[in-house]
């Protein structure tokens, strides 16, 4: 009870910090609108441009934090979905293009043809791919590749299978990116955790994307699986039991 109670004191501290910044910005950009720069033309269309900017921040804080409240209630009820992880795959890449080309990246795919049917909750899916994707893009080097892996493990010595605890689907995304370092590696699913807060912040992170990644690969009783080397780039897997959902 003493440690639940702290990672709920920890947490609401997180929240407020998060949410306390971007706003306490947005006040002050407010004061001095209506102060020294009530007529400055310029620096209004600016500050107005922050405000813009820091109000959309919150939203996508409060958006995240209601997505993990959903997928965390969720969470003791195992999808029932068939669905056909290459066209989640598929529908997931059509909506992110326009993405990768607003930063000059280039998605790439690779569909195992074997491809099982699985049982998933679709859209919790699609979010977790969606995730990964964007940081790939986000944190991966400027006009780099993004690469989305689909394999079917069916062999009884593939590590995969291992990790899934069965016959397994691997769902992967892989950057070329700067690679995060081994000591950041086990906490990158933690709440808020960031490796480069400065970073982080000035693209729009949330610090929660890979804690929903984390907490929907638990739902579908799979697993998360991170490589990544400085220089290096980095490969998130996803490995979900292959099942047939008859």
């Amino acid at each position: 009870l003493v440690m639940i109670e702290r990672m709920r004191s920890d947490f609401i501290a997180n929240v407020s910090h998060e949410l306390r910044t971007p706003l306490s910005s947005i006040v002050g950009f407010i004061e001095t609108l209506q102060g020294p720069a009530r007529d400055d033309a310029e620096a209004r269309a600016a500050f107005l441009g922050i405000m813009t900017s820091e109000a959309a921040r919150m939203q996508r804080l409060v958006d995240d934090l209601l997505s993990l409240s959903r997928i965390e209630l969720a969470s003791h009820r195992p999808p029932e979905e068939t669905c056909d992880p290459a066209e989640i795959v598929g529908h997931m890449l059509d909506r992110m293009r326009p993405v990768a080309e607003a930063s000059r990246a280039v998605l790439e795919c690779d569909l195992d043809p074997g491809l099982p049917k699985i049982l998933a909750d679709s859209v919790q899916l699609d979010h977790a791919l969606s995730n990964l994707v964007e940081n790939a893009i986000k944190y991966g080097a400027e006009g780099g590749v993004v690469r989305i892996v689909a394999t079917f493990y069916r062999s009884a010595g593939d590590e995969a299978i291992s990790l899934a605890g069965s016959p397994a689907v691997e769902l992967a995304v892989i950057d070329n990116g700067p690679g995060i370092a081994a000591e950041h590696v086990p906490r990158l699913t933690e709440r808020f955790y960031r490796v480069d807060k400065a970073r982080s912040r000035s693209i729009g992170g949330t610090g929660l994307g890979l804690a929903i990644v984390k907490h929907i690969v638990r739902r579908h009783q799979g697993h998360l699986h991170i490589e990544s080397r400085p220089g290096k780039g980095s490969r998130f897997s996803i490995f979900l039991p292959a099942r047939d959902g008859r």
